[in-house]
């Protein structure tokens, strides 16, 4: 919509373009069908007076009668007053544009998303892996919130801070995209040092809330903190952590061998550890099997976790319709300058 600030003046063409006549909110657009009369109206008045027009005869031999461009003046005062009408109308219809400034207030959620980038994340009991499923979950995730700051950290056999917490979603989509097995050299699954190293990101936080949310499909075997320990830490700092076992138990499809036979492993979660360090953190529990149900814990916890938002709307209405009255009382006063002129019929008028 155009800034009111650059509205144009009164006598500037725009005003007659389908453009802004479009643009408009019309109060009171019932007045608009009227347009479609001014037509008929013409025409009625025509039929209806044809017959009944006043004439003075006058007899003029047929070689001094000659076609000239000056008998279609006859028809200006009838253009002039449909145009009287046409914005007489418009007027009466209340042309507006209104500016709407919203105001939105939060106090915010900071929060942290733990990824296992271990090699069992491979696994293709998701599509196409464990990972790759993750990463688009997580994006979602990130896509749904509202000026929550959103951080990132990414473990293996060690954990580091991916991404701070920032409300620049762009920029964390392109970081989870970019999420990969090279990332970290060290094999293992660290679940106590990755928690330790999101605590360390959340523990100056001043927000409402401070959510911690933990994805991995298997259980602790590195690092040096304890994942019940770095547990209680994080607690002690007020954050809530929520944990997802991914994968399924038993025999898993790990690939394909290099003359394109399936492979298979089998493949064990410790569920207990996941389970305990969300009690600690005051959270829950997820188990998600398949790509389907994995999304749908994003989406509870989505829900569990929304901020509180006020909302303030301020609406700048202007008028135009003085615009189209002024052109209407031009259109007349040009209309009366014609009566006085040899255009006008003075026996009708």
């Amino acid at each position: 919509m155009e800034s009111l600030s650059k509205t144009p003046e009164w006598w500037d063409s725009k005003w007659f373009q389908y453009e802004t006549l479009v643009s408009f909110q019309y109060e009171n657009s019932v007045f608009l069908y009227f347009l479609g009369l001014i037509p008929l109206v013409f025409l009625l008045r025509f039929l209806l007076f044809v017959n009944f027009r006043q004439k003075i005869e006058v007899a003029f031999f047929a070689r001094t009668l000659r076609s000239h461009w000056s008998v279609y003046l006859r028809f200006l005062p009838d253009l002039l007053m449909a145009g009287i009408l046409a914005l007489l109308i418009l007027a009466l219809a209340r042309p507006q544009k209104t500016l709407e400034n919203v105001e939105r207030t939060s106090e915010g959620i900071d929060i942290m998303l733990v990824l296992d980038i271990s090699e069992s994340m491979k696994l293709q009991d998701f599509k196409p892996d464990r990972l790759e499923a993750a990463k688009e979950v997580a994006k979602g995730f990130v896509s749904g919130r509202l000026q929550d700051r959103i951080g990132l950290v990414v473990f293996s056999g060690e954990a580091f801070s991916l991404a701070p917490l920032t409300n620049d979603y762009d920029l964390l989509h392109r970081f989870i995209e970019d999420i990969d097995f090279q990332m970290i050299s060290k094999s293992g699954t660290a679940i106590g040092l990755a928690i330790g190293v999101a605590t360390n990101r959340l523990r100056e936080s001043v927000a409402k809330s401070k959510i911690m949310i933990l994805l991995s499909d298997g259980e602790n075997t590195a690092g040096n903190i304890d994942p019940f320990t770095a547990a209680k830490l994080a607690a002690s700092y007020r954050t809530k952590i929520y944990t997802i076992g991914v994968g399924k138990e038993g025999r898993v499809l790990a690939g394909t061998d290099p003359f394109g036979n399936d492979q298979y492993i089998d493949n064990s979660m410790d569920e207990t550890t996941l389970r305990t360090i969300a009690g600690i953190g005051s959270g829950n529990y997820f188990r998600a099997d398949n790509n389907e149900s994995l999304k749908k814990i994003f989406d509870t916890i989505d829900k569990l976790e929304k901020s509180e938002y006020k909302e303030k709307r301020y609406k700048n209405t202007s008028d135009f319709y003085q615009v189209y009255l002024v052109w209407s009382l031009l259109l007349f006063l040009a209309w009366l300058t014609l009566k006085s002129t040899f255009i006008c019929n003075p026996v009708e008028d």
